[in-house]
């Protein structure tokens, strides 16, 4: 089996921090690589204003970004946006599903826009795909589907404890039409006592079941994830840490396997003034 496609090498700045300092994020990517081109959707944060729109782009060579759309977080009457996840639908169409916060909560959901071109995402109606509840936020969707229908693996926040709502816990959920969920338990947890003690984020899951998380140790390092990677454990949707560290010091990677072989990777990363920007990097491995 070849190694798990990371961002060790070169790495090119697809999109900079909105501005310097702690709070001014580009980054929370999902790509899609469509014909010979490329689409990619992520999340804009300022410092005042967290989590301010998605912003979705097209790129001839997968690194130089012209946006299509703008979603703002006014028009789903959210505090805050997060991580997208981009969809190409079978029958041609677009999916964008949204991360949205709940204003004066700690509640997240995720909305869902479909269109027929991505520049349409500006104009869609929303509607809701995942309600999250009362004792779970849930944000963060990595989504994809296939002749056997949909998978998600979503990031779910435990809301029963007040001021200890950053842990988290990614669990997998399927669908026939991609709107109306099936939930099937966790997928993926932090380990007591390990670097992702405080929990796991999957970011991307790999047509051969492994996948990118984000994970931390402690509420202190919150905003501060890095990746790890994790193998499918025999049942549908389940992983399984592996190692005993994290592989990379960058978070929300996702994977996007090349037609003619190796890997895209876009990613957010962090800069020594706070500020976190936007990369992308190619992964070509061997066995």
């Amino acid at each position: 089996m070849t190694a798990f496609p990371l961002p060790t090498g070169e790495h090119q700045v697809a999109v900079p921090a909105p501005d310097s300092g702690p709070g001014n994020w580009s980054g929370a990517p999902s790509a899609v690589q469509d014909g010979d081109g490329w689409f990619v959707a992520y999340r804009v944060r300022t410092a005042d204003g967290r989590g301010v729109a998605i912003e979705v782009a097209r790129s001839d060579d997968g690194v130089h970004l012209d946006r299509v759309a703008r979603v703002d977080k006014h028009r789903f009457a959210a505090e805050s946006l997060e991580r997208p996840a981009l969809v190409r639908l079978a029958t041609g169409g677009w999916r964008l599903y949204v991360s949205c916060a709940t204003p004066g909560t700690k509640h997240w959901r995720i909305a869902v826009l479909e269109s027929a071109h991505p520049d349409g995402f500006a104009t869609a109606d929303a509607v809701t795909a995942f309600p999250g509840s009362r004792s779970v936020a849930v944000k963060d969707p990595v989504i994809r589907h296939g002749p056997a229908g949909w998978q998600a693996w979503i990031c779910c926040h435990p809301l029963d404890r007040p001021g200890e709502e950053d842990r988290m816990l990614t669990r997998h959920a399927t669908s026939a039409d991609g709107l109306t969920w099936r939930w099937h338990g966790t997928a993926l947890t932090g380990r007591p006592g390990a670097w992702d003690a405080r929990g796991a984020r999957v970011t991307a899951v790999l047509v051969d079941g492994r996948a990118a998380y984000d994970g931390r140790a402690t509420k202190e390092q919150n905003f501060a994830e890095r990746t790890g990677v994790a193998d499918p454990t025999g049942e549908p949707g389940r992983l399984a840490a592996s190692g005993d560290a994290p592989v990379a010091d960058v978070r929300y990677l996702d994977v996007v396997p090349l037609a003619g072989g190796g890997f895209r990777l876009y990613y957010e990363a962090p800069l020594p003034d706070g500020s976190h920007e936007l990369r992308t990097s190619l992964a070509l491995l061997s066995g």
